[in-house]
């Protein structure tokens, strides 16, 4: 572990914005941030729920997002072929009262969604939405209204679609990156990477980032640990794994060359569903999976504690890779590591990184 528009189906003077088909009731409307995405870019819509009737109305937060996306909310297709909702499905209880959340007559109420990690957006082309849920416990009846909420309740609650430009993940990496149909596992590797998680198009792109900077330094480490000539004097070498032993040399030469290796050769699958502090935790008996968490996000590409380090970290913690452990975390634990036990430094995952990271550079 490594711690710490288009609308109502038609685009009018370039608006980005549907209202509801439904003539009373909760009416539903979209817009969207903007009309065309880049492939980093995260996809965002504002859904908009008002109160035509002349009464509160009660609804169920579940078919909302007034907790976050908890449900499939939304019909989403590219090109014509539609979506599956890759979220967590719940097993909830009956709702009771405070499962509701109360509109008053003529109230609205709006949240943003981010939808690139709730439905694949990999792909290049034209999409439509559409706000799109049902279910016969969607009101809470008010007296004098069961009968029509119950109507209201079967028929859901529904907008008319918008439409944007999505220039896909393939379009800028050079290769469609594969979704997992569910929102925790799996998922088809193309050319090696896939993603599980609710990942979305930022996270995705970052990662791949991430990944070119791991593969580079990986490379660049096993290079440095194959032609130096002068290994006992190497500074960059006795910072991280401390003095020279030919034997200890070798075991941090073989891990590079496997962590190298898995990096360009193995399936890799990243997950993003972790919300701890931390930068990314594997299971080391469970190649090549990464879990990366909320510290990752917000570190550099490469340098210190970067996406890259942080990659090679995790890459070299798997049992058939180098097997590491984490014996201290931070660069004046490595160094002091390296300086004082040389045998537990070249079994630290830190050291590998830092090693690789060269930050400060050192020869």
């Amino acid at each position: 572990m490594k711690h710490s528009t288009l609308l109502t189906g038609a685009l009018l003077g370039g608006m980005l914005f549907s209202t509801s088909a439904l003539a009373d009731g909760i009416r539903a409307s979209l817009e969207m941030s903007k009309q065309n995405f880049a492939a980093n870019e995260d996809v965002t819509v504002r859904v908009t729920l008002t109160n035509d009737e002349k009464v509160p109305v009660k609804v169920l937060k579940w078919y909302t997002a007034a907790d976050g996306v908890e449900e499939s909310l939304f019909k989403v297709s590219v090109n014509g072929e539609e979506k599956h909702y890759l979220g967590a499905h719940f097993k909830r209880p009956a709702p009771q009262s405070k499962d509701y959340i109360k509109l008053k007559a003529g109230e609205s109420v709006s949240y943003d969604v981010e939808l690139s990690s709730l439905y694949d957006m990999t792909e290049q082309g034209n999409y439509e939405i559409a706000y799109q849920v049902s279910s016969l416990q969607l009101f809470a009846p008010n007296p004098g209204q069961q009968n029509k909420l119950a109507r209201l309740g079967i028929e859901g609650i529904q907008s008319d679609a918008v439409s944007f430009f999505h220039e896909g993940i393939e379009a800028k990496s050079g290769a469609n990156k594969g979704k997992p149909g569910s929102g925790d596992g799996g998922g088809t590797p193309t050319e090696g990477v896939s993603f599980s998680g609710r990942c979305s198009n930022s996270q995705m792109s970052d990662t791949l980032a991430g990944l070119a900077a791991a593969k580079s330094m990986a490379a660049d480490a096993k290079g440095y640990l194959a032609n130096n000539n002068s290994p006992a004097s190497s500074v960059r070498y006795n910072t991280w794994f401390g003095s020279y032993n030919s034997s200890r040399w070798n075991t941090v030469s073989n891990n590079f060359s496997a962590i190298d290796s898995a990096l360009n050769t193995q399936p890799l699958t990243f997950d993003c569903s972790c919300k701890k502090s931390y930068y990314a935790y594997v299971y080391p008996n469970q190649p090549y999976k990464i879990y990366l968490c909320n510290a990752f996000w917000s570190a550099p590409v490469s340098g210190t504690d970067s996406k890259g380090g942080t990659i090679v970290h995790e890459m070299s913690h798997f049992d058939v890779v180098a097997g590491t452990d984490d014996v201290v975390y931070g660069q004046s634990g490595a160094k002091s590591l390296a300086q004082s036990n040389p045998d537990q430094a070249i079994q630290n995952a830190d050291s590998h990184e830092y090693f690789a990271e060269n930050t400060p550079f050192q020869n």
